[in-house]
Order: C-alpha cells, then structure tokens, then sequence
C-alpha cells in the first residue's frame, strides 16, 4: 500500500456537535450513505430551507401590511377622541344659535361666526353630521330615545333628533339620539 492510500483509509477524527469533543470515527458499512442517498438527504434539507425562507418572507409582508394599514388608520382615525370631546362645544353653541334672541346683537353674530369655524374644521377632518330628521330610523347610526305614535309619518322613521351624531371617516363616533315613530294602535279594533 502506497502512503495515499493509507491516509484515505485513516480514520479522520469528527467533532461531535453537541459536545465539542472530537471522536475517532468508526468505519462501519451500515453507518456510511451511499452518494446518491446523501444527495437525495441534501436535495430534501433544501427544499425545506426553501419552503421555510417563503413562508418567513410571506410573513415578513404580512407585518409589513398590517403595520402600514395600522399607520393608515391612526392618522384616519387618530382625532377620534378629540372629536369627542369638542362635540358638546359644537351642541352648546348650536344651542345658543337657537337661543338667540335679536339678531343684532354682536355676541350672537360673535357665536355665529365661531360656530361657522368650527363647521369647517369638522368638514376639513372628514367629520360628517348624522341628522336623521325623517329617515328610516337605523341602529348602525342613531340611538332611539323613545317611540311616539305618529299616523302622519311611516312607522320606524326618525320624528326628532334630540342630539346630532357625528361620522369620522365614515366610522360612527356618536350616534344621533333620536325619536322614532310607531303606528297607533287601533284601540277600536279586537
């Protein structure tokens, strides 16, 4: 035997990877795969490599697009609360509009022309009035205070609004507090 041949027939020592520790490795035929089951073994390790870095970058774009939709409906719906809270200032002055008692006086038109500003503010911020006077009465969007026996008006439609609701974005922010219409009942009839 030439000197080549015996390093190619020495054993050559292996680390053992869970350990650190380097073993001398054991020449057994059971032990040993033949090439076309290691390529077959290392095909099948790529091709679950493969399928495991799509699903990571599937999941990488559905982060992405939940945080950019998250992004997009803070800045939509980022004024809600204030919204909320600047509401009862637009029922008060809406209040004293109705109130008003002369035309003339510079307060009143003081007040009008605040209550103007801040009707344009809420249209600038994409906040609708929801008046349902007259309207099929809707859950989705009003809040029914009572029920009144109207033969006038068609049954379940809105016969007042005790308060306005507003949308932001179309989203409800405060439902409209309203009044519905119910049909008489006929007392005369069995």
């Amino acid at each position: 035997m030439s000197g080549a041949e015996e390093e190619t027939n020495a054993e050559v020592p292996i680390e053992d990877e869970e350990t650190g520790r380097i073993e001398e490795s054991e020449e057994s035929g059971s032990d040993e795969l033949n090439p076309a089951e290691e390529i077959e073994r290392l095909l099948a390790e790529v091709e679950s490599l493969k399928d495991q870095a799509l699903r990571a970058e599937a999941e990488i774009q559905n982060v992405r697009r939940r945080a950019e939709r998250d992004v997009q409906n803070a800045h939509k719906f980022g004024l809600e609360r204030l919204v909320q809270q600047i509401l009862p200032v637009v029922d008060s002055l809406e209040k004293a509009l109705e109130a008003k008692t002369s035309e003339d006086d510079p307060v009143i038109e003081g007040v009008k022309l605040t209550f103007k500003l801040l009707q344009d503010l809420l249209t600038k911020e994409s906040i609708q009035v929801v008046n349902p006077l007259g309207e099929p009465f809707d859950p989705n969007l009003h809040e029914a205070m009572s029920i009144v026996e109207n033969p006038d008006m068609e049954s379940n439609s809105v016969f007042a609004v005790v308060q306005k609701g507003y949308t932001l974005n179309e989203r409800l922010v405060r439902p409209a507090m309203v009044m519905v219409t119910k049909m008489p009942d006929d007392k005369e009839n069995p």
